[in-house]
């Protein structure tokens, strides 16, 4: 199930910078931005530009981003899950994982995040979708925050409720690795009752053994 991708565009300033949160953006538009040298918490700018460009080539890829001209200052991916995960067990064509969200330091704290989220979810098509995210501390920017795993959980938390994503309860071991990580996803409103199945059963798969 490949919809076809709605573009939308919106404006903000975020500590004095003049942003166009966009997207899905094109991989070609992409791959002619530059990217933000605090975009770093991944791999360098660079290499991270070039991973998003092969995602946003993808047909189930999505990237949204925050940019100032051509500099990109911030952005969200959505593909399908890692065939390595768990979560591409079922195959589930209509199963997004928000794959990564990052902000430069630039414009950090000012609403960044929340816009790219809602943007993301202008499209009426990410009703067909769950869209998951799996949260692990060790991908934090806790250095760079000054916040705890804590505080930076409830952060992400907070953010991600803002586009109807909820605390999912799951037995992934990674996930179960540390108390702060977690799993959170939004299930569409079109999204058929045999997708949520499948999706609750990769959730729990060691549920006979206690």
């Amino acid at each position: 199930m490949i919809h076809t991708k709605q573009f939308f565009s919106r404006s903000m300033v975020a500590n004095g910078h003049q942003l166009v949160i966009e997207g899905p953006v094109e991989s070609e538009k992409l791959a002619a931005m530059r990217f933000d040298e605090g975009l770093k918490a991944f791999r360098v700018p660079e290499e991270q530009q070039q991973a998003l460009v092969e995602i946003a080539a993808l047909p189930e890829g999505r990237i949204i981003v925050a940019r100032e001209g051509d500099l990109v200052l911030g952005y969200v991916t959505y593909l399908h899950p890692d065939p390595l995960e768990r979560w591409s067990q079922a195959k589930l064509d209509d199963l997004l994982e928000l794959g990564a969200i990052e902000v430069s330091d630039k414009v950090r704290a000012s609403g960044v995040g929340k816009e790219m989220l809602r943007v993301s979810f202008m499209d009426d098509a990410m009703e067909d979708y769950i869209v998951i995210t799996t949260e692990y501390y060790w991908h934090w920017d806790l250095k760079g925050t000054g916040l705890d795993v804590w505080e930076y959980r409830k952060a992400m938390e907070k953010l991600m409720v803002t586009v109807g994503m909820v605390w999912m309860a799951t037995d992934d071991p990674e996930i179960c690795s540390h108390p702060a990580n977690c799993l959170m996803a939004r299930i569409g409103k079109r999204v058929p009752h045999e997708s949520v199945v499948a999706f609750d059963g990769m959730r729990f798969q060691n549920r006979f053994l206690y």
